[in-house]
């Protein structure tokens, strides 16, 4: 499918796909009617069905000004079509920054701060890594997810609940700045849960019962750093 549209002279905001199909459908619209109010109402001639479908499909993503003028269509606020932020350039856009707010916050060149902007990598060292973190008010799970540091928490959350947990408290320790009690506490409780369902499965033998439970255990394993944050979440509230 080929969508033609003018080159956006506006960042893209992190769009909620999902979101935007299920406010179309509750108001009984198709993609074709939705295309049209833009045509019509908000001045986008470009805006076909196609590209419609291509936005709730999340091939491609609308701009700020396609976003506000799509929320006029759907009766809804912008603020119901937009996503969780997970890059660094989403981060910033939400916060409604440009580069050079960042990268003058932070203590960054402007073109050093691009280019990890556009590789979706962060370089920063600690102090400007505080600093990110400060400008574009982010959580400890969203900086670590910025940072670039998902994957290797997940691999070490994964040695941790399927072998000795305590091995790993001081290694994930490094890449998640929290007190060692309250990680000590979350692993050990995520060992807990993930052992138990191992066990489970060598309980029930080859049955149907145990086929479920050791699907279990790998969605687990694929969604650990979720259960990591959630755990931590129960264990500071």
């Amino acid at each position: 499918m080929r969508v033609h549209r003018p080159q956006a002279q506006q960042p893209t905001p992190p769009f909620n796909a999902p979101a935007a199909r299920r406010l179309r459908a509750a108001l009984g619209m198709g993609p074709e009617h939705v295309a049209y109010g833009l045509r019509a109402s908000y001045g986008l001639p470009y805006v076909t069905p196609d590209l419609v479908t291509a936005w709730e499909r999340g091939v491609t993503a609308p701009s700020s000004p396609e976003l506000t003028a799509l929320a006029g269509v759907l009766w809804c606020s912008p603020g119901e079509l937009i996503g969780a932020p997970r890059t660094l350039r989403e981060h910033r856009v939400a916060r409604d920054l440009a580069q050079e707010d960042v990268a003058r916050a932070v203590g960054l060149e402007l073109l050093a701060y691009q280019r990890m902007e556009e590789a979706g990598t962060w370089r920063g060292n600690e102090r400007q890594s505080t600093a990110l973190a400060d400008v574009l008010e982010l959580s400890l799970p969203d900086f670590i997810t910025v940072t670039g540091r998902d994957a290797r928490l997940g691999d070490l959350l994964r040695s941790a609940v399927t072998t000795r947990w305590q091995a790993y408290v001081r290694p994930v320790s490094k890449v998640v700045p929290l007190d060692r009690n309250l990680l000590e506490t979350a692993l050990e409780e995520m060992h807990t849960d993930y052992q138990g369902q191992m066990v489970a499965t060598l309980n029930w033998g080859g049955g149907s019962a145990a086929t479920g439970s050791g699907e279990s255990g790998r969605e687990y394993l694929d969604r650990v750093v979720d259960h990591f944050w959630s755990t931590v979440h129960r264990s500071t509230y």
